[in-house]
Order: C-alpha cells, then sequence, then structure tokens
C-alpha cells in the first residue's frame, strides 16, 4: 500500500492521490466556475439582485429580496462572492442566493 495522502474531490465525490487532484487543477488553471441560483456562470464586475430576504450577521441589518448588488468580485471558493454594499463592510454572500443581472 502507498504512503501517499489521499484526500477528497468535491467536484467527483471520490477520493484520490493528493499529487492527482494537484494536477488536474494544474491543468483547469486553478479557476473555480461560480454559477447563481439559475445556473449563470458569475464573472468578476457582474451586477447581481438577491432571490430572498437575507439577515446580515454582525451588521443588524436585512437585505431584501431584489436588492441589487454592485460589481461582485469572486473568491475562488464555488459557492462566495464578495461584494460591497452600503453601510455593511466585508459583505460575502453565497451564490445560491443571487440571480445575474442581464
Amino acid at each position: 500500500m502507498s504512503d501517499e495522502e489521499y484526500v477528497y474531490d468535491e467536484e467527483t465525490g471520490e477520493w484520490m492521490p493528493a499529487s492527482e487532484l494537484e494536477q488536474r487543477q494544474a491543468a483547469s488553471g486553478g479557476q473555480v466556475e461560480v454559477r447563481d441560483a439559475v445556473g449563470n456562470l458569475l464573472e468578476d464586475g457582474d451586477q447581481v439582485t438577491l432571490i430572498k430576504d437575507l439577515v446580515v450577521k454582525g451588521a443588524g441589518q436585512t437585505l431584501k429580496r431584489g436588492t441589487l448588488i454592485k460589481s461582485i468580485r469572486l473568491t475562488g471558493d464555488a459557492q462566495e462572492i464578495d461584494c460591497r454594499y452600503e453601510g455593511i463592510k466585508g459583505l460575502v454572500l453565497r451564490a445560491e442566493f443571487v440571480r445575474k443581472r442581464s
């Protein structure tokens, strides 16, 4: 049996050697696809609207459904986007709660 470390690949749902996973990530360019609630591909600078009322922890504020968030940034995580909104610093939203604005 090999002494190599195995890691769980969330894309395939399989355990694989760490070296093989690194090779796959390098081949894909290390870019993670981030998709909104309806499956649209999100990119840096996109505008999104909220599809659900969200209570912002630590800000004591609720962002209402339909709120427009301008100029998002991707964080490298498949489900999180970094946003700016007036009165809230360091706002991070999950992609499943937003829809890309055309």
